[in-house]
């Protein structure tokens, strides 16, 4: 089997063992906008696509945890647990 890369403006298509030998040729492809079909025994099992594609397709939902705490109501109380705590010998 030979495997030709030409990472050009359409999307080439490449067998798993090229792509992991040439992963880093495959990412910089991505970068400059061209996506890579990565296919197990002649069957697509991968795509690798550039970040801008893959955000529309699945955008981003996680709130980060800065914006919940952010998002507490002001003067919260909590109860805080009053058991004394256990000595450790050393």
């Amino acid at each position: 089997m030979t495997s030709v890369i030409k990472f050009h403006s359409t999307m080439d298509t490449v067998h798993i063992r090229f792509a992991k030998a040439n992963l880093s040729a495959i990412v910089k492809a991505a970068e400059r906008g061209c996506p890579t079909l990565i296919t197990r025994q002649g069957v697509p099992a991968a795509m690798v696509i550039p970040l801008g594609v893959g955000r529309r397709l699945f955008p981003q939902t996680e709130i980060s945890l800065a914006t919940h705490l952010l998002a507490l109501p002001s003067g919260l109380e909590a109860e805080r647990d009053a058991t004394p705590l256990r000595g450790v010998n050393v």
